[in-house]
């Protein structure tokens, strides 16, 4: 593999796996630091991971034979990949973990989707898992089986559990215009949000400043309902609102998917985040972003 930069040999190296929206976010923020390199199924991808600055490395996480190249390659590993779309574990992360550094660094990029149903309580970090869908299920297994690699490897390991992501072309806009429905407000859930922008920079600070073993919450300061964050960016864009549905009714009217999203109530809470990363968001919360969307 040909160095395009002599100045990075004598940095240490950065494996970015599953470099999608968020990992290309991510690059300018550890390349500095880093010779990085990114892992991509899809060899068309080259040409952009190569632009934005990585070294591509092609691979496919559902076919271990094809990882043998990344062992021993970074000492610092940051895990954006999900799940496969099926089972009730993750092999991709099993067969990632097989080639895993000893005493290195993982940054693991999971959801809050592994609390299941909070009721609408406002919770930290301690609250136990209760996944509620076979998605959240396959996110656990990923959890536990980097727990155990991190233990038998000496190496340190954080996971930061993510709710919705939004950016400008990652709004429900679409939705919005279908006149998809929402809940009843009485009925309706909380839900929790995050940046896009905002997101790699906590997995850079996870990188640098996250304690060994240690789960974070990646979520802002936002406290809405779920309803109300489609009302806001309704506001902001100048469409209808959705309208608004019992959940029997709602049922009928969406997809399983996105009927168990909207079944499941959360506030998370995100002092341990602030504290020990030391972040300072971008965003603060929703309306704040729309606030200048809408300028």
């Amino acid at each position: 593999m040909k160095n395009r930069n002599p100045k990075k040999t004598g940095l240490p190296r950065a494996l970015v796996v599953g470099c999608g929206d968020v990992g290309l976010r991510l690059l300018p923020l550890l390349r500095e630091r880093f010779r990085v390199f990114a892992l991509t199924s899809q060899p068309a991808r080259v040409p952009e991971l190569r632009a934005a600055g990585a070294v591509p490395i092609v691979a496919d996480l559902d076919q271990p034979h094809t990882l043998h190249r990344l062992r021993g390659l970074a000492e610092t590993v940051i895990h954006l990949a999900p799940p496969p779309p099926d089972g009730v574990t993750d092999r991709r992360t099993r067969h990632l973990a097989t080639i895993l550094p000893r005493h290195g660094t993982v940054v693991y990029v999971s959801t809050t989707g592994v609390y299941g149903d909070g009721g609408g309580a406002r919770f930290d970090e301690t609250r136990p898992v209760a996944p509620a869908n076979a998605r959240a299920v396959r996110r656990v297994d990923a959890e536990r089986v980097l727990r155990r690699w991190a233990r038998r490897a000496q190496a340190r390991l954080a996971i930061l559990r993510v709710p919705g992501i939004y950016a400008d072309d990652r709004l429900p806009l679409e939705r919005l215009r279908q006149g998809t429905p929402a809940l009843l407000p009485e009925e309706d859930v909380y839900t929790n949000h995050i940046h896009a922008d905002d997101l790699a920079a906590i997995v850079a600070r996870a990188v640098f400043h996250g304690a060994p073993q240690r789960v974070y919450h990646t979520v802002d300061d936002s406290d809405m309902k779920m309803g109300d964050y489609f009302d806001a960016v309704a506001t902001a864009f100048g469409l209808p609102p959705p309208p608004r549905v019992p959940r029997a009714e709602l049922a009928a009217k969406v997809s399983p998917m996105l009927l168990s999203f909207m079944s499941e109530s959360r506030r998370l809470m995100n002092e341990r985040m602030k504290r020990e990363l030391g972040v300072r968001l971008r965003w603060g919360t929703v309306a704040e972003f729309l606030a200048q969307a809408r300028g």
